[in-house]
């Protein structure tokens, strides 16, 4: 990751409020973007969007087939992204910390993006439904597990804050919503490319089937959130 880690620990070692249980299941990731000459690196920032970009916004064979042309790659990738800055627009900024998402998700935690979530958009100015990033990491040879993400872009970060925040994951945490994000998981061809074991593929489809009970597989699901400040 081209920022700083300010915080790479479990909750556990940053709780100060014993009342919050249980805290040995979650973990806390701070990152900054640094200053150089008293400026904040807006161009580091910009060009960490640009460069990850597609992983959000196009198919794993549409970045395929433009792999050679970085200019129409970007081009294309841009045409799917909300750009809003009307006051009390509530997606305004949302796809860059989408994007920030994804990109923390592929280089931190070297997970595949199964479903680039700004690519099944209708247009250019809706927003994509269910969570903001669907990931599988695979563990080991033979397991897997699978991250929910949400993302937040604030102009500050203070408590009052947060309670959207988990308020929205708990909404997207449904029984229902959960077996509909299962099922674009195995339905999008981006799957068929991105797990090259078949054996692990099909046990990964069969788990996320909507006939398995939604318990089964919550052992293995993450949620990330991510909640960035302007």
């Amino acid at each position: 990751m081209p920022f700083e880690v300010l915080i790479n620990n479990t909750f556990a070692d940053v709780n100060s409020d014993l009342t919050i249980i249980p805290t040995d299941n979650k973990s806390v990731l701070s990152l900054i973007n640094d200053f150089e000459d008293t400026e904040w690196r807006y161009n580091h920032f910009q060009n960490f969007i640009w460069d990850n970009i597609a992983e959000t916004s196009l198919s794993f064979k549409e970045r395929e087939s433009l792999v050679n042309n970085h200019h129409s790659l970007l081009t294309y990738a841009a045409k799917n992204l909300r750009l809003s800055d009307k006051d009390g627009d509530i997606s305004k900024g949302s796809e860059i910390a989408e994007i920030i998402l994804y990109a923390i998700m592929k280089h931190y935690f070297n997970a595949l993006p199964v479903v680039p979530k700004i690519f099944y958009k209708q247009n250019a100015q809706d927003n994509a439904k269910g969570a903001d990033s669907v990931h599988i990491i695979i563990e080991g040879a033979n397991d897997f597990s699978i991250c929910f993400g949400e993302a937040k872009f604030y102009n500050s970060i203070e408590d009052a804050r947060l309670a959207e925040i988990i308020t929205s994951v708990e909404n997207s945490l449904s029984t229902e919503k959960l077996k509909k994000e299962n099922s674009i998981i195995t339905n999008v061809s981006d799957l068929e490319i991105l797990v090259g074991n078949k054996t692990l593929r099909d046990k990964i489809k069969a788990e996320l089937s909507p006939r398995e009970s939604i318990d089964l597989l919550k052992p293995k699901l993450h949620i990330r959130l991510v909640a960035m400040e302007k």
